[in-house]
């Protein structure tokens, strides 16, 4: 005799060790690209990261790092925690299937032999399928917070179910305190989970109430106003609450710091006791479960703690300095990251608004011992006609406009409707950012590719494909099994349990297309963010299960035996998770990628002992964060964060000691960069070169000479001349020895050189403050992966070393600087790493791919310099080692490829050269055909600069012959490109 309740527990768990097995053999065992870095170094030692903090994914991590062998196996340990908890989503995945599915097939007893093979073939095949779904597997391999955030919606959806098969026992309220704990824990890692409660609630008022429409209408109302109370009430508002405490106590009736919030502790939680005390005495039972589900979130809730706790020791990575209530509030709302409209706002055609004073932003003050008034919000006032209903083309960036009339295909100067609004929700907000990757995840994904569409029937079969395309490892197709599975499944729950169905279609909607309007996203993203909807996937993982019992019933006719039907049913609906395993397995097996953290150990090794290095976005920082927190790799090198720069509490961190790196050196004071001053400097335009050392001066000093009164009353400084010098003392420069002796002589009396810009930003401030206040004692780096404009200029005053230039006061006469071939040679061949590059079987997707295209152009730069210094051995030698490291078939050549050729020409390498030529010739042209005919705009725009380049390069190599083949080439296709993206060149001057 079986046993149901066994079976189910026993299949649950075989189910979690092939997701368990499958995620750890794919596990990436470095840190990855984007927040990862940061992640594991904030876990390793429970630093603060980016707001808002993930405080229990840092105390899971820090406890898993703790069994690592090595400070290089650290990664790999938190990166495990994401695997075992998205291996623990599907156990309870496949235990809400198991007990949906139960409700359908033998609600009031036990299954039969038959009933059970089909429930647990439905609970196998739906885990199974999310198992391997695309977004949800990508997210189980790195330390990322998301996987832990599905574990928490997993396991709260599968305990309301538990608690409606139990809600008749006396003690069933545990279940609900116990969802309410998760609930409070899971605000410790992201915010996703919080969107599963409209659907728990439905859940309960099934149970409780009968159902009518105004209950539906009131439980949906109650359940989003849970929601609000959460993120608005407790999150930041409890918070703010006890800020307000603490400003009156210690401003208004001159109390010490921590008194208001103390005294707002206290009261709070008295009150909450109360509560619940008086709850019990008069037995109010509903009173009391909610007063203890709330003090339950609350307890999961305190996780938070840990952050000012952590903040007030001041770690080297510490984002926002949240160490006190008043600067907690700020990080805790996110508000460094803006607000976007919702319901009400501007399209981006609207009338330039007027700010009006908001709320002050107060600091603490420890001289005057109270909190002091530093910076007033602003707020912007729109004319009514400008505000829209739900404004989705709300953003006044220049390359979001270009992107939104591209979407619309709205003429220069069209001002769009709400029609255009609604199509561009439609067209790009669901359908682009949600439907694709729906569809990647249950139909297939044409590549890795951004922007990459998905795999239709239409593309199963296609001919004369790219080779781009055709040998992309994320090239999926799934046949539509599993859409055609979970649409089954869909009907069949529909049709046979209504309520069980609406619940999982709540679920469905507010972790899927209620994200979507809610994060109102801009047109350019600069990463796929289908990671978000995994919620939504989930729920759809459901419908497959169900697609096995939909598929049993519908062959009832053709296999008569009630016993042998689910079997053969689960059987052949296995193929849909199989074939998704078979399909995804190559792109998604991270277990030999190491080049995130050697291409930051690289950057690293760029640079002379206690240098500063200045960095751009997260792939350039938070790899190097890591190795330095965690491997502790060239501490002696000041990571600088542009972006970061433009933070006063950042600024003020620069200008501490951290591990083996000094303060760096910045003159300018607190009040200088404080919040609100400095933001923007405007530059002026004059004849007269203008001391760097007597504007910062300036600044320091708040001269009014260099301050201009703007519309509003408000003033700005600012930078009298575009034209700037620094002197320099070329004895204290001779006797540091930071300028080759071969380039003394260019050694020069005055830094002098012209901005660009029509502004000065704060990071830009605090750089010329170290250029002239430095006296290059300490090396000034720039990653080569910097914006233009971040260099300021300056260029011509620096020298490549490796993946990095260095500022030196020599002055080259090229817009690219020097390139130092001796220290390049030695750094680039002997100090840098590679690991595996050279393996074709890894998947190396379209962001790792920048990484070793910006070192092969480097690669080229230096075999360049070494040429036009006779040294024709040791050129061809970095040619050969760049094609060792990264050849074609693991690294396909890039842009950098197409620049190389002629150097490999010069260096009589016709043929490797040729061999370049005539692959990427190819690989350009056919991806153009393609791009053409889809109408992809960047896809054409990227392969027709290949084909131009690779002819420039022909001809600056004398191949005149060979060139005429590219330049006809573009000659045949310009006429289709012009007249298909008319409006490109014109949006793009606007």
């Amino acid at each position: 005799m079986y046993n149901y309740t066994k079976l189910n527990n026993i299949t649950g768990w075989l189910v979690f060790a092939i997701a368990t097995a499958v995620y750890v053999l794919t596990l990436e065992p470095t840190a990855s690209f984007w927040d990862c870095g940061e992640f594991i170094a904030a876990s390793y030692k429970l630093q603060v990261p980016h707001p808002p903090g993930a405080p229990l994914f840092l105390l899971v991590g820090r406890i898993f790092s703790l069994f690592a062998s090595d400070v290089q196996h650290v990664a790999y340990m938190i990166n495990l925690v994401s695997a075992l908890s998205s291996s623990f989503t599907i156990l309870f995945l496949f235990w809400t299937i198991t007990m949906l599915a139960k409700k359908m097939v033998s609600p009031e007893r036990m299954p039969s032999l038959g009933e059970t093979i089909g429930i647990l073939g439905a609970g196998i095949v739906g885990s199974l399928a999310f198992t391997f779904s695309d977004s949800f597997w990508f997210s189980a391999e790195e330390a990322e917070v998301y996987a832990m955030s599905s574990f928490f919606t997993a396991f709260v959806f599968w305990a309301i179910l538990k608690w409606e098969n139990k809600a008749h026992e006396e003690d069933s309220d545990k279940w609900l305190i116990l969802m309410a704990y998760m609930v409070g824990l899971s605000i410790g890692v992201h915010l996703l989970n919080l969107v599963a409660l409209p659907a728990v609630g439905f859940v309960y008022y099934f149970k409780k109430y009968p159902v009518t429409n105004k209950g539906i209408i009131l439980t949906f109302l109650i359940s989003a106003s849970i929601i609000m109370v959460i993120m608005v009430g407790i999150i930041p508002g409890l918070p703010s609450m006890a800020g307000w405490f603490e400003i009156k106590f210690v401003n208004n009736l001159g109390l010490p710091f921590n008194s208001g919030t103390i005294f707002f502790i206290v009261i709070f939680l008295s009150a909450l006791i109360f509560g619940i005390y008086y709850s019990i005495k008069y037995q109010k039972h509903l009173l009391n479960t909610a007063l203890l589900a709330f003090a339950f979130i609350l307890i999961g809730y305190t996780s938070y703690v840990i952050i000012p706790i952590r903040s007030a020791y001041n770690p080297p990575i510490d984002e926002n300095d949240p160490e006190n209530g008043i600067s907690l509030i700020s990080y805790l709302k996110r508000e460094q990251y803006g607000d976007r409209p919702l319901l009400r706002g501007p399209f981006f055609t609207a009338a330039r608004p007027k700010y009006k004073k908001g709320d002050p932003i107060y600091r603490k003050d420890d001289q005057k011992k109270e909190y002091v008034i530093y910076h007033y919000k602003e707020e912007p006032e729109y004319a009514s006609k400008d505000l829209k209903f739900l404004p989705r083309l709300y953003s006044t960036q220049g390359n979001h406009i270009n992107a939104y009339r591209r979407w619309l295909n709205l003429k220069p100067n069209q001002k769009p409707t709400m029609g255009d609004n609604l199509k561009f929700l439609l067209t790009y907000q669901i359908g682009h950012m949600y439907w694709r990757y729906f569809a990647w995840n249950f139909i297939g994904r044409e590549s890795d590719i951004q922007d990459a569409g998905t795999l239709w029937p239409t593309d199963w079969f296609a001919k004369n494909l790219p080779e781009s395309l055709t040998s992309n490892k994320a090239r999926n197709n799934f046949f539509m099994l599993p859409l055609i599975l979970g649409i089954i499944g869909m009907v069949f729950h529909y049709t046979y349990h209504k309520k069980d169905f609406a619940i999982v279609a709540m679920l469905f909607f507010f972790t899927g297309i209620a994200i979507i309007l809610y994060l109102n996203q801009p047109p350019i993203e600069p990463r796929e963010r289908d990671y978000t909807y995994t919620g939504s996937f989930y729920a759809f993982a459901i419908w497959i299960g169900m697609g096995v019992l939909g598929l049993a019933d519908m062959l009832k006719r053709i296999i008569k035996s009630e016993t042998a039907r689910p079997a053969v049913v689960t059987v052949l609906c296995l193929s849909a998770p199989l074939i998704m395993a078979a399909q995804g397995w190559d792109d998604h097996d991270r277990s030999k990628r190491y080049h995130s953290v050697d291409s930051a150990k690289n950057l690293l090794n760029s640079c002379a002992k206690n240098a500063i290095l200045f960095t751009g976005g997260d792939n350039d920082t938070f790899p190097l964060w890591y190795v330095q927190e965690v491997e502790g790799f060239r501490t002696d090198v000041r990571v600088c964060n542009l972006s970061l720069l433009n933070t006063d509490w950042y600024i003020e961190q620069m200008k501490k000691k951290a591990y083996l790196s000094q303060p760096l050196p910045i003159t300018l004071n607190y009040d200088n960069f404080i919040q609100g001053t400095n933001d923007y400097l405007l530059v002026m335009d004059s004849p007269k070169y203008l001391s760097v050392g007597a504007l910062i001066t300036a600044v320091r000093n708040k001269d009014p000479e260099i301050q201009r009164e703007m519309e509003g009353g408000t003033f700005l400084n600012v930078v009298p001349s575009k034209k700037l010098f620094v002197p320099v003392n070329k004895e204290k420069v001779k006797q540091l020895g930071i300028v080759p002796a071969k380039l003394e002589s260019n050694i020069v009396d005055d830094l002098n050189w012209s901005l660009s810009s029509s502004y000065l930003e704060k990071k830009d401030l605090i750089i010329l403050d170290m250029i002239a206040n430095g006296n290059w004692e300490r090396p000034l780096y720039f990653s080569t992966t910097l914006q233009s404009s971040n260099f300021l200029n300056l260029k011509e005053y620096m020298q490549l070393e490796g993946l990095a230039y260095r500022l030196l006061p020599t002055k080259s006469g090229s817009p690219q600087g020097w390139v130092n071939s001796d220290i390049m040679y030695d750094n680039m061949m002997h100090k840098f790493f590679w690991k595996n590059l050279d393996d074709p079987s890894i998947s190396y997707d379209e962001n790792f791919l920048r990484f070793p295209s910006n070192a092969r152009h480097n690669f080229m730069r230096l075999a360049e310099q070494l040429y036009n210094e006779g040294k024709i051995d040791s050129a061809r030698q970095v040619m050969a080692f760049s094609e060792k490291v990264m050849p074609d078939k693991s690294i396909p050549y890039d842009w950098a490829s197409a620049i190389s050729i002629s150097m490999l020409f010069k260096l009589g390498e016709d043929k490797a050269a040729m061999n370049i030529v005539n692959t990427m010739g190819k690989r350009a042209e056919d991806n153009l055909k393609y791009y053409l005919k889809n109408n992809d705009q960047s896809g054409v725009q990227m392969n027709a600069t290949i084909i131009q380049q690779l002819m420039f390069s022909l001809k600056d190599a004398g191949k005149n012959d060979a060139a005429k083949k590219y330049e006809d080439m573009l000659s045949k296709y310009e006429p289709e490109i012009r007249s298909k993206f008319k409006f490109s060149s014109e949006q793009e001057e606007e």
